[in-house]
């Protein structure tokens, strides 16, 4: 089948979490189907990933967006009942190439809420909204964990957006959830809407255990350090948890792996025992010689990448609730699940003290993560789909 793909970022290379799932689809559906893609261009590096995912089959034309100036521009919106989501990622040039491709194409594919708004023209395609997040339950989560005035703009973003969800999904052909977790609250909030579940996956050849290069006391966080799940989960680390552990384990000590990192992440290097790294072209370099992989959000939905790839490292992983919801495993067999200070540092300890345990721990995640998130297993539901879709045409 044809069929075009949207996302928020041009789908390549895979080194970020929404990189690593949208190219891992784009490649999947270029193995049996003709595929075009139309995704925004956050930079220059962006504008080079289309030209190479062009060169690797999957033609893609990127639209230039500057996110600081489209949020502004969307500001206007707070005096109306439309998302700033839609205002932010609205843009006229980006419709007008969907719309010239759409005719000659049989699936739409909008990875992310704000793409499927340039779908609803498209009544005639089979259209797939995969929502990456369900991003109206996160401005949620982000409300009740700010003040005001930012809690009343996240309150109104969810309400809003919510309402743009319900549209969207109960007019698409199918919806993608990323874990059971948000397919029970899509059901709840959008009851009615068709869903499936298609989990994220993890590359098992890419992410391999280097367990003689561990490090004692050598605690890592990765992800992108402009985002505020991962800014608010570092500050309350490094704020609340380091300095308990480090009367214990005066070598305990964390990297904080990841592009972009804000100022407010910048200044936790000041702290005793803290390393910022900023961007770096292989964050595996502090995976393998990290003895805990720790993952202290508060705010999250969806699959973790950065939890599957310290699994698929063999790295034992302490997560809170809201880090470890989208994995599915079994806490205390798979990783530690902490959710409060006390519970952070007793778990972060009973590891330091016994690295034969981290070990063991690590040797049973990556068994998990074997059995249950290789690629070709966790995206066998969007064969199934076109599938679908093609016996329908």
């Amino acid at each position: 089948m044809r069929v075009l793909f949207l996302s928020q970022r041009v789908p390549y290379p895979p080194n970020r979490g929404d990189k690593i799932t949208t190219w891992r689809i784009v490649e999947r559906l270029k193995r049996t189907h003709d595929v075009r893609c139309v995704a925004f261009a956050h930079d220059e590096e962006d504008l080079r990933a289309a030209e190479e995912l062009t060169r690797l089959g999957a033609p893609t034309r990127p639209v230039r967006i500057d996110l600081k100036r489209a949020k502004l521009r969307a500001l206007p919106l707070l005096a109306t009942s439309k998302p700033l989501t839609l205002g932010v990622y609205g843009s006229s040039e980006l419709q007008a190439v969907v719309d010239e491709l759409a005719p000659n194409m049989d699936v739409g594919y909008a990875y992310s809420s704000s793409m499927g708004a340039f779908l609803e023209p498209h009544a005639r395609l089979r259209r797939v909204m995969h929502f990456a997040e369900l991003d109206s339950d996160k401005w949620r989560q982000y409300a009740e964990r700010t003040r005001p005035p930012m809690r009343w703009i996240y309150a109104r973003e969810q309400r809003t957006l919510l309402e743009f969800e319900r549209r969207v999904a109960g007019s698409f052909d199918e919806n993608v959830l990323c874990t059971p977790l948000e397919q029970r609250i899509f059901q709840r909030e959008i009851p009615g809407a068709s869903s499936i579940v298609m989990r994220n996956g993890v590359d098992l050849a890419h992410y391999r255990p280097t367990p003689e290069r561990r490090e004692a006391g050598h605690m890592v966080f990765v992800g992108v350090m402009d985002y505020l799940p991962n800014v608010d989960g570092c500050v309350w680390f490094v704020n609340e948890i380091l300095p308990r552990l480090r009367e214990r384990f005066p070598e305990a000590h964390l990297s904080i792996v990841g592009s972009r990192p804000t100022p407010e992440v910048t200044a936790l290097a000041r702290h005793r025992g803290v390393h910022v790294t900023g961007f770096v072209d292989d964050p595996r370099e502090y995976l393998g010689r990290a003895m805990v992989s720790v993952a202290p959000l508060r705010i999250a939905r969806g699959i973790q990448n950065k939890v599957l790839e310290a699994l698929a490292m063999g790295l034992p992983v302490v997560g809170t609730t809201s880090a470890t919801q989208g994995v599915e495993g079994q806490p205390g067999r798979d990783f530690l699940l902490a959710d409060s200070v006390d519970e952070q540092v007793a778990a972060l300890a009973s590891l330091l003290q016994d690295p034969a345990e981290a070990h063991r721990l690590g040797r049973r995640g990556r068994a998990f993560v074997e059995a249950h998130y290789d690629w070709d297993v966790a995206l066998a539901p969007l064969d199934a789909l076109l599938t679908r879709f093609a016996a329908r045409a």
